[in-house]
């Protein structure tokens, strides 16, 4: 019915299907962290260094579903994204010597789709996850891509320090995806692109209540299905170029905007 579903049978066997679904099962059965949890986080990630408070609850990128879901995201990631984010981010044309930033970079499964001649930084909470993201890039011998352990709510660049930012599929997972909005804005220099793709509550309402039903489920898995796009962008200094689905059916949509000056 939806896009993900086509996008799963046209580029991924059956087989492989089954086998990330079933590491997918077993890893919620294991830990399933819910979002009134990630509400609850007290401590800061800064570089790669923890501080936390005695007694806190541990962070998405702490927990054992982090790691369990390592092969899943590995085996179902391509299928559902990878053809989209090509895609788009081909068409920004990057020009030579471009500084980028990707936040919630995960695996690295998605740094293939930026050109050699741009300059690649990736963040994200999860160490499992960028430990499979460094040995990639080891193995491509990419020398214009890094990674680096950082919150995405609390981006320690200075600002102005990108001429694109990027984040696919990870706004909805964050505790706070209006401040994560905003640090995505102010890292990006005036002029400079920010290229979102992500899952954003319909504005038809019948569709929007159909999804919502999901949410029961989709918490346990720490990410949210209500997230409102306008109230996101509102009174960010940015100017919105395009914004659309890649078809109707589609559950995500692609956000790309210009930051103002």
């Amino acid at each position: 019915m939806f896009e993900m579903e086509s996008e799963l049978s046209l580029n991924q066997p059956s087989e492989t299907n089954s086998q990330a679904g079933a590491a997918f099962a077993k890893s919620v059965d294991e830990t399933t962290p819910s979002l009134e949890s990630n509400r609850e986080r007290s401590e800061t990630m800064n570089g790669g260094t923890t501080k936390k408070k005695r007694g806190a609850k541990p962070k998405p990128h702490e927990s054992k579903l982090y790691d369990n879901l390592v092969p899943a995201y590995q085996a179902l990631w391509p299928a559902v994204a990878r053809r989209r984010i090509v895609k788009n981010v081909d068409s920004l044309n990057i020009p030579s010597g471009a500084e980028v930033l990707e936040v919630g970079v995960g695996t690295g499964l998605s740094l293939d789709a930026y050109p050699d001649h741009a300059k690649v930084t990736g963040v994200d909470l999860s160490e499992s996850m960028l430990a499979e993201a460094e040995e990639l890039i080891e193995q491509r011998g990419w020398d214009h891509v890094s990674v680096q352990p950082m919150n995405a709510e609390e981006l320690t660049f200075p600002d102005a320090s990108f001429d694109l930012v990027t984040s696919f599929h990870t706004i909805s997972v964050v505790s706070r995806p209006d401040r994560m909005m905003r640090e995505l804005v102010r890292v990006c220099r005036p002029g400079g692109k920010i290229l979102v793709i992500n899952h954003f509550r319909s504005p038809n309402p019948l569709i929007a209540r159909v999804v919502d039903s999901a949410g029961s489920l989709t918490r346990h898995l720490g990410w949210r299905t209500d997230l409102n796009m306008e109230e996101l962008l509102n009174e960010l200094p940015i100017q919105v170029t395009r914004c659309e689905k890649s078809n109707p059916l589609s559950l995500f949509r692609v956000l790309i905007a210009e930051r103002k000056a």
